[in-house]
């Protein structure tokens, strides 16, 4: 599978204070903290989450 797009994602907005629906999206992409980042393949359900909480987040093509 290594012909799959893939994104670099990073948090650099709190969770606290957000809707559970946006907590757990962020969850789900796998980051955990501030300034967190972690490399997600880019798929319609991550492409979605990243999208929902496109406010908290920094997103980059690798």
């Amino acid at each position: 599978m290594a012909n799959q797009k893939e994104v670099k994602v990073t948090l650099l907005k709190s969770l606290s204070g957000r809707k559970a629906s946006h907590q757990a999206c962020v969850r789900g992409l796998g980051l955990r903290r501030i300034r967190h980042s972690v490399v997600v393949i880019d798929t319609p359900e991550n492409r979605g989450m990243i999208n929902k909480v496109s406010y908290l987040l920094q997103v980059e093509e690798v």
